[in-house]
């Protein structure tokens, strides 16, 4: 049987990027290479609990651009409302700007860019 094991995506600043997951979604770096056979740094995050990890990629001759949809993640939460407060006092942009009246059929949801303009969508998971 094949197993999920990762989410690579590519970032313009490894830190940066890495601090942005690890402060504001509870990840942890798993592991950290400075140098891949290809040349890039490459580190895994983990969020605790899940054995699926998003790899961070960096390279300095790689000229990055996320188009805008491009891609999403999605991470779950208990208390979708409480989450996106702490986010916004932390000077984090929710979107889309109604998101606490746009709640489909019940069904929360927000999204938020990472440094890079991945887009992150949260859903709340009771």
């Amino acid at each position: 049987m094949a197993v999920f094991l990762h989410t690579r995506i590519r970032v313009s600043d490894l830190d940066r990027s890495a601090a942005f997951y690890c402060n504001h979604f509870g990840f942890v770096v798993k592991s950290r290479s400075e140098k891949s056979p290809a040349g890039n740094q490459i580190m895994h995050l983990e969020l605790p609990g899940n054995a699926h990890t998003l790899e961070l990629t960096y390279s300095d001759d790689y000229d990055l651009n996320v188009p805008e949809d491009l891609m999403h993640l999605a991470i779950g939460v208990p208390d979708l409302i409480a989450f996106c407060d702490g986010l916004e006092n932390k000077g984090i942009e929710i979107w889309p700007g109604d998101w606490r009246e746009t709640f489909p059929a019940g069904r929360k949801m927000a999204f938020v860019d990472d440094p890079d303009g991945y887009e992150i969508e949260l859903l709340e998971r009771t």
